[in-house]
């Protein structure tokens, strides 16, 4: 009891202590990742709150829950892996943003977050964050260098980060970088299409009740996403987004204390099918 409650106060503190806020926004994203042999099914809902608290600073703060379902064929798995069905995720982004001149900012994020499969514990408990520069270049031109902690590869590491911005004109836009990259193109004010590609993954704590007889304590998933992304703004705070593409070198994975790979599901790649509605105020 005296665990949940550390945890919970950390993820609620940040928004408690924001009183007045300029911004919020509230999504709703639902997905389905079916593969060869498993089929992965994901909610998520988040509300993100943004201050400008001066002429320099801006903060943001986004609190997110996502539940997956995984779905195995019928006979592909023996028990207990056919067990391992639901997983659950709760993250707190906290970003600060400074403008050191008219050309230069730097950001700044930290990420408390738990990836738990039905108890939720201390070793749930993981830290993301990233730090970045933010230099421009030109009018159109601006480039982004920096360091994060993150699970694009399925497991918390520090990698490097780097994306060049590029506003090609009044309606499109390129970026392109490591994890993410994408170019958007507006054909009107209500109307957003965006090609992407972007590294991404996460990973979720077993419960310690699972006898897998083998020393996995997580699960781990990882892929390379290209997608074809349309938002359509219907109304004055209301936006429906809707999501195509497919997944490459899709891994789920159990793996040790020490990230370490020790089970391999052999998923193969597979499309991903999503749509979404967010109210922004």
């Amino acid at each position: 009891m005296k665990t949940r409650f550390l945890i919970w106060s950390i993820f609620l503190l940040s928004i408690f202590s924001m009183k007045a806020q300029e911004n919020f926004s509230v999504s709703m994203n639902v997905k389905t990742e079916p593969t060869d042999k498993i089929d992965f099914n994901e909610t998520n809902i988040g509300i993100s709150f943004n201050k400008k608290i001066s002429a320099k600073n801006n903060i943001t703060n986004t609190l997110e829950y996502s539940n997956l379902k995984v779905n195995y064929e019928t006979d592909s798995y023996n028990n207990p892996y056919e067990n391992l069905d639901r997983f659950n995720q709760i993250s707190n982004k906290f970003e600060f943003s400074h403008e050191i001149s008219n050309a230069t900012k730097l950001n700044f994020s930290i990420t408390p977050t738990v990836n738990f499969q039905s108890n939720l514990d201390a070793d749930a408990f993981s830290v993301l964050g990233n730090f970045e520069i933010r230099q421009q270049l030109s009018l159109t031109t601006n480039i982004s260098i920096g360091v994060a902690r993150t699970t694009v590869f399925g497991a918390p590491k520090f990698m490097p980060v780097v994306s060049l911005h590029y506003q090609i004109n009044n309606t499109g836009s390129l970026m392109i970088g490591f994890p993410d990259s994408k170019i958007s193109y507006a054909n009107n004010i209500r109307n957003m299409f965006s090609l992407s590609n972007s590294f991404n993954g996460t990973f979720y704590h077993l419960d310690s009740q699972n006898n897998l007889n083998t020393n996995a304590t997580k699960v781990s998933l990882s892929q390379m996403t290209s997608a074809l992304e349309y938002e359509r703004n219907v109304d004055t705070n209301w936006f429906l987004n809707f999501k195509a593409g497919y997944d490459f070198n899709k891994k789920y994975d159990l793996i040790d204390n020490d990230n370490h790979k020790v089970y391999d599901f052999n998923t193969g790649n597979g499309y991903i099918l999503g749509i979404g509605i967010k109210y922004k105020q």
